[in-house]
């Protein structure tokens, strides 16, 4: 048993230094020794086997499906800017609000967002991002990648978040593979890391060799931490692997060089990169300065100028959205364009085209848009062999063929018939998304498919589906688990808060935002529907327009139905935000957390005080009125004792908290 913890002690040693330091300690030959002695006493003992052993690397767990999780702090994403006028004018806005800010530029990775939480040290979830609030647990698969610990250097309780990303080399081998055994290639690092990390079979992404980068701590006050850079460093003291390019910076002009210093380095770095992330260093700046909707306002990404290639434009084709918009699309000659392959790209309007004079046959310039969106920048005239043909804006609808109105004023053409087949598809595939009723299963092929078989004409046949669960599976490409798993999903869904619902019903200028400050006032959706326009304008962020496509969405007859209906459905049209239970012992009382706490997490115990009428701040002072302490409370505990300040236990608070649902 001695040896066993020795040979795990000095196996994690070696993979941190090899690694996450790119420092190896230890020959191939010694640490090849190592484990094969390793796995000897594993087979001998598997009782003994200890989930932050490193052969737990080395993958093999095969799962169902992806488990939804929950982030307890959304994780958000960030502003971007294009060029260095905005990178200034980003340094501006702070300094506006009294602020000499120092900075931490960091490269953007292109990868994709994990989550990673540990318990006493050791690792016991891994989630990605989704849609900021909820994401995927992805455990057994982020267990494989080497440079993340399954163990910490402390037994502290924590969460940090980070990029998993491939390297170039790395998929230059596995496509070498690949090709040998007739295999499609992989197309980008991105692509292939995203790929991997989404196998059931863990063993997959072990062959893969992911690697990550951890670079953000989202409460560093609870470890006593002040500025960004230092939680960096804390990270990196837990075992973390953290990028060498991270910088503090003094200024703009810093900032500046940076950039340009990272862009020249770009295709010699062993990964790719797609900008730069520039964040305000202190914490207590960042307090200040604290988030829009979707976005910190301390922290903004700077993307590399977008890689530009020629293509043809072989054809002009419209669609039509679930508002009934007509939007053009260029059909392209497949090219690929920063690592993906591009064979449509949207040209927005009419007067889009036209001002850009394009013809169909033309070659045009290719972009992506801050490096995601493709779009056509310009045409190549002097390339034009005369055979080209001109763009004609066309009068009916190519769905349904109404005759197409522009209103006054207005750049888009719309399809003024409310029955569109294809502004249902569109209203159904936006009910499905993540963002809204979030039923995975019902892709958006899948909903076209669904909608032209006669399964689906209307949000409420969704709900209806498991009545053709047979003839669900008996289709082309649809098997006994994809329909099981797809069915599940959607009675799930029927528990959904109702700030999903009104989103996914799709009300002009109802967004995300707004169904979420619409539910937490209103608590159910009858409240909402008997809503006056007086009622609804005396909310903060709810005008004249919103309001009034509200009260015409409610009062349109066909709406009343589908609500009605999906009612009889028992879908949940209440409000399911946290409610406040009025207590004296935490009403508009302020709590300070402090020291390890053993019979709660710290994001529970927050929860908790929250819902009672408390609320918890970081450091303590005059103004604090309890400090909760745990093990190894530390300085926050002598400074609740000078000042005199009401000092529990986990013990006392448990017993406040009892008999509270």
């Amino acid at each position: 048993m001695d040896r066993y913890e020795e040979l795990i002690e000095i196996i994690n040693e070696a993979d941190y230094n090899y690694h996450t330091l790119d420092n190896p300690t230890i020959t191939d030959q010694e640490y090849d020794k190592y484990f094969r002695e390793l796995e000897e006493i594993e087979e001998k003992h598997p009782e003994w086997i200890k989930d932050y052993s490193p052969t737990q690397h080395a993958g093999g767990k095969v799962i169902d499906s992806f488990n939804k999780v929950t982030h307890k702090i959304p994780m958000m994403s960030l502003s971007d800017v294009f060029s260095e006028s905005e990178v200034v004018a980003f340094d501006e806005r702070i300094k506006k609000e009294k602020i000499n800010p120092k900075y931490v530029c960091e490269l953007k990775i292109d990868g994709l967002s994990v989550s990673l939480l540990y318990e006493k040290g050791k690792l016991v979830r891994a989630a990605t991002r989704g849609d900021g609030t909820t994401g995927e647990d992805i455990t057994h698969n982020v267990k494989t990648i080497k440079s993340i610990p399954l163990k910490l250097t402390e037994e502290v309780d924590i969460e940090v978040r980070g990029e998993i990303f491939m390297n170039k080399k790395t998929l230059e081998e596995l496509n070498k593979k690949r090709k040998e055994k007739g295999e499609s290639l992989l197309q980008n690092c991105r692509n292939a890391a995203a790929g991997s990390i989404r196998q059931l079979d863990s063993k997959i992404a072990a062959e893969r060799k992911l690697d990550n980068f951890i670079y953000h701590l989202p409460n560093p006050e609870d470890y006593n931490i002040t500025t960004h850079m230092d939680a960096i460093n804390y990270m990196k003291k837990l075992g973390f692997k953290t990028n060498p390019n991270n910088k503090l910076v003094n200024n703009i002009n810093e900032i500046i060089e940076y950039i340009e210093e990272k862009g020249q380095e770009r295709d010699s770095l062993p990964y790719d990169i797609d900008g730069v992330v520039i964040k305000v260093n202190d914490l207590n700046d960042q307090k200040k300065l604290g988030f829009t909707a979707r976005y910190p306002k301390w922290a903004t990404a700077y993307k590399f100028p977008a890689e530009e290639v020629l293509t043809k434009l072989t054809d002009i084709i419209f669609t039509v959205g679930r508002t009934g918009q007509i939007t053009p699309n260029a059909v392209l000659e497949p090219v690929i364009v920063a690592g993906s392959t591009i064979s449509r790209a949207t040209l927005h309007n009419e007067d889009n085209i036209i001002a850009k004079d394009l013809k169909i046959g033309d070659i045009v310039s290719i972009r992506k848009a801050g490096d995601v969106i493709p779009e056509v920048v310009e045409v190549i005239k002097n390339r034009r062999t005369g055979k080209e043909k001109d763009f004609v804006m066309i009068d009916t609808c190519p769905m349904c063929n109404t005759k197409l109105i522009k209103k006054e004023g207005q750049v888009d053409y719309f399809c003024p018939n409310n029955k569109c087949p294809a502004r249902d598809i569109e209203s159904l595939i936006h009910f499905v998304s993540r963002n809204a009723m979030n039923i995975d299963g019902l892709g958006d092929r899948i909903i076209e498919d669904f909608y032209n078989f006669g399964y689906i004409k209307n949000v409420v046949d969704i709900y209806l589906l498991k009545n053709h669960e047979e003839d669900l599976k008996r289709l082309e490409g649809y098997g006994d688990k994809s329909v099981s798993n797809m069915l599940d999903a959607i009675e799930k869904s029927k528990s959904n808060s109702l700030e999903r619902l009104l989103f996914g019903l799709g009300i002009p200028h109802v967004g995300e935002k707004t169904a979420k400050i619409l539910c937490s006032n209103y608590k159910t959706l009858d409240n909402l529907m008997n809503a006056s326009k007086e009622d609804l304008i005396e909310i903060d962020d709810i005008g004249d327009i919103i309001a009034d496509s509200i009260i015409d969405f409610f009062n349109n007859s066909n709406n009343k139905e589908i609500i009605n209906r999906l009612k009889d459905l028992n879908i949940n049209t209440k409000y399911l935000g946290q409610e406040i239970i009025e207590d004296e012992n935490f009403s508009n009382k302020s709590f300070v957390l402090t020291g390890a706490l053993t019979l709660f997490t710290r994001d529970e115990a927050k929860d908790i005080i929250e819902s009672l009428g408390g609320k918890t701040v970081s450091s303590v002072s005059s103004k604090t009125d309890v400090v909760i302490v745990g093990d190894n409370p530390g300085s926050k505990y002598n400074k609740a004792k000078e000042l005199g300040i009401t000092i529990w236990t986990e013990e006392e608070f448990k017993d406040k908290i009892n008999n509270k649902e």
